[in-house]
């Protein structure tokens, strides 16, 4: 098509679509492949007993299944941002020591479930606890709609336990938020002023050998007019640090943009919003039982060490589902 690369940001975008509109193409057409060769082998088994066809038969209705739910799941992410890297948030609540650990046990979890994915995660900015857990810790996922999968973990986590920090070993109750936003490209257009910035240099205090420690690496960016403070600490230069905390600036300037627009249609409609602080979306239970229950999709699972784990994909499905169906 004449023209069609003259604008490379918007040939770029259209080429993906292409690609994922193809992708989901060759997925149906596997399918459709696995089913005939089922519905062969139910038309064989007919006439006689043949164990090493039943088994094959068994095997491709298992793969038929699985090949379905990821189709299911690729309809279900085709909102705008869905492909976008995600920048993911953790604070702990109020409760010191308590709800620090809470924030590490989550960061744990969901650098397991990224590591299932096959995706790959950085660490943004990581402020340790005083005794233990962390403060908070930002840090950016990539891999195959990232931020289209980890949108359902925005919200606020309960955990309910004895505390391993308790000599009395009392039940305890801990918060953390989860803050999740796509990781803006070039193709958002968000206007920043340089006067409505204060940056400021510190010296890194996470891994990184001597370098880290010796020099101001650290940045610091806050956007005076929304009160917006980004911290990237990753790089070993100052600059590198200054892009990425651009970057993510951005993303959170655009997130307050898509918020404050959301909030006025919600005002109009006079809907109530889902999520917020002090409305938790999902439940651990350690004692005294042991359930994890997501409370808008209400799915429960029982075997809460496999969900810290990082087998955390029902409950991003079952968000997803009902998300779709409000839709």
């Amino acid at each position: 098509m004449q023209g069609f690369w003259d604008d490379q940001e918007k040939a770029q975008r259209t080429t993906q679509e292409i690609t994922g509109l193809k992708d989901i193409i060759n997925s149906v057409q596997g399918i459709e492949g696995k089913l005939e060769d089922v519905e062969t082998a139910l038309e064989m088994l007919d006439g006689g007993d043949d164990p090493g066809l039943a088994e094959e038969l068994d095997e491709n209705l298992k793969c038929s299944g699985k090949d379905l739910e990821e189709l299911e799941e690729k309809a279900m992410l085709g909102q705008e941002h869905d492909s976008y890297p995600a920048v993911v948030t953790i604070h702990p609540g109020a409760g010191g020591t308590e709800s620090a650990d809470w924030a590490e046990m989550l960061f744990r979890m969901y650098s397991r479930w990224i590591e299932k994915r096959k995706f790959s995660f950085r660490i943004i900015d990581r402020q340790a606890g005083d005794e233990a857990g962390i403060k908070n810790i930002t840090f950016t996922v990539s891999g195959k709609n990232a931020f289209g999968l980890l949108k359902s973990e925005k919200g606020i986590h309960r955990l309910v336990r004895i505390s391993p920090f308790d000599s009395s070993k009392r039940r305890h109750t801990s918060f953390a938020s989860v803050d999740v936003i796509p990781l803006i490209e070039n193709d958002i257009d968000i206007k920043i002023n340089k006067e409505d910035l204060r940056i400021d240099t510190y010296r890194s205090s996470g891994a990184g050998g001597q370098h880290v420690n010796v020099t101001d690496s650290a940045v610091r960016i806050t956007h005076i007019p929304s009160g917006t403070i980004v911290q990237c600490q990753d790089e070993r230069s100052q600059l590198l640090n200054r892009q990425t905390a651009m970057q993510i600036l951005s993303s959170k300037l655009f997130e307050l943009e898509q918020k404050k627009n959301r909030e006025e249609i919600e005002k109009l409609q006079g809907e109530k919003k889902e999520i917020g602080w002090g409305n938790q979306i999902r439940s651990y239970v350690m004692m005294p039982y042991q359930l994890v229950k997501d409370h808008r999709s209400q799915v429960e699972i029982g075997d809460i060490n496999s969900v810290l784990d990082g087998s955390i994909d029902p409950f991003i499905r079952g968000f997803l589902e009902k998300k779709l169906a409000r839709e």
